[in-house]
């Protein structure tokens, strides 16, 4: 196999790779090995007609596709590492040469990890952020923890106020027909939730139970069924049961049974000190976030389309694992939501760039820094790995290739250029003057 590397505008790279005739063959009998199973011919099994025949047949171009992919995949990754690009996205590939007894030629453009020029990344100026936390914001957190302790109970006495959860059976008509999904029964909905489309729940407030209401409403005109967008609605409600919470009293004995402390007073330094805990770090990821932007705003790099769109790939497959862990499917997500594919790429592409940028000069700041990761350090986050995944520390070392060790090590050199950044950092108040923030801009510079 030979390779041949050929420099393209903004970042992007030509890789002109070879297999020779000898391989050509080897793949092609593969090929027919693979899909021998699948081929008639008149008076033979199937299976069983041989590779010279069917190539007599249908000639040798009937195994070329699948020996072409089996080619790529074995030779694109030898050729990435003899190039000795670093290569930072998909390649798109381009047959050049596919004959039998001849060499098998393809090309794969590809993007490279652009340069970067830092600008200034120490002493960065951010905002001061308030991490204290006021007497109100306990108070708060203490009836939220009420709330997920409340006991339901059943209103008889009164009509439905806002809070409740109404127990109803209700159809929908439009023109005075019934719609694919407007109808159901003994379906709970907590009143003032908004769960319901436009004034719905609201025109069931004050209304008892056994009451039957008409409920009249307006789809919002980009409703995601096309057929009822912006169309006026009935709905035909009989409400069944009203409930309501009942909070539980703000004691001690409160205090025991939703946690480890004997006294409400004990319990609420715990939520303060919780609560302060959020803000910090809340207020340390913002910091880190508006320091690193600065630095990018300062720096200059030419990232290449094709290594945002792979980016952007990415994003898209981790939403729909996530997703996936929820037992969500993403393209019945897309149905409902009205979202195509393009358009979630549109939507993610700001962000992805954003990373991009982030990693660039993060690893930039790591390069220039001469950053480098400790054994400690690595076997360190292997015992970290080893507590979360639950596996032993010598069995995650042997699941782990070389690719792995890399960008582990890479991760851990960035978070400690993050470290470097940070603590330089200058922190002012977020109110400034006009000449505060004129100090601030030449401090960039």
């Amino acid at each position: 196999m030979s390779v041949q590397v050929e420099n393209l505008e903004k970042n992007m790279v030509k890789l002109t790779i070879e297999v020779s005739a000898d391989k050509v063959d080897e793949a092609l009998k593969a090929a027919y090995m693979k899909q021998k199973n699948r081929i008639s011919v008149p008076g033979f099994r199937k299976g069983k007609v041989p590779m010279a025949m069917v190539e007599k047949m249908y000639g040798p171009e009937i195994f070329y596709e699948e020996a072409a992919n089996i080619m790529m995949q074995e030779a694109y990754p030898s050729a990435v590492d003899e190039s000795g690009a670093d290569i930072v996205s998909q390649p798109t590939v381009d047959v050049t040469q596919l004959e039998k007894g001849k060499p098998f030629i393809f090309t794969a453009e590809v993007a490279v990890r652009p340069e970067v020029t830092l600008g200034k990344y120490k002493g960065v100026t951010v905002t001061k952020v308030d991490t204290s936390v006021s007497e109100e914001e306990v108070m708060e957190a203490l009836d939220k923890e009420r709330n997920n302790n409340a006991r339901t109970i059943t209103v008889e006495d009164r009509p439905i106020q806002n809070g409740d959860t109404a127990v109803i059976d209700f159809e929908g008509f439009v023109d005075g027909e019934p719609f694919e999904g407007g109808k159901a029964e003994n379906h709970s909905l907590e009143i003032g939730s908004h769960s319901f489309i436009d004034t719905f729940e609201e025109q069931l407030v004050g209304k008892n139970t056994g009451d039957e209401v008409d409920v009249n409403v307006t789809f919002p005109e980009e409703y995601h069924a096309a057929e009822l967008a912006g169309k006026p609605a009935l709905f035909k409600v009989k409400i069944h049961e009203i409930k309501t919470k009942e909070l539980p009293e703000l004691d001690d004995e409160f205090a025991q049974d939703v946690s480890e402390f004997d006294t409400l007073a004990e319990y609420k330094e715990s939520v303060k000190k919780n609560l302060e805990k959020t803000k910090e770090d809340n207020a340390k990821r913002t910091k880190e976030d508006e320091a690193i932007t600065k630095i990018i705003e300062k720096s200059t790099m030419e990232i290449p389309d094709a290594m945002i769109d792979t980016q952007v790939s990415n994003m898209i497959q981790e939403f729909a694992q996530r997703m996936a862990g929820q037992g969500l499917n993403l393209e019945r997500y897309m149905q409902f939501s009205g979202m195509t594919i393009d358009k979630l790429r549109e939507q993610v592409r700001p962000e992805a760039i954003t990373r991009i940028q982030s990693s660039l000069v993060l690893e930039q700041i790591a390069k220039d820094e001469n950053i480098e990761i400790s054994e400690d350090e690595i076997n360190a986050e292997f015992e970290k790995m080893s507590s979360m995944y639950g596996m032993e520390v010598d069995k995650i070392k042997e699941l782990m290739g070389d690719a792995e060790l890399e960008s582990m090590k890479r991760d851990l050199a960035v978070q400690k250029a993050v470290d470097l950044v940070m603590d330089n950092i200058k922190e002012r108040a977020k109110a400034k003057t006009k000449k505060e923030k004129e100090e601030e801009a030449e401090e960039e510079e």
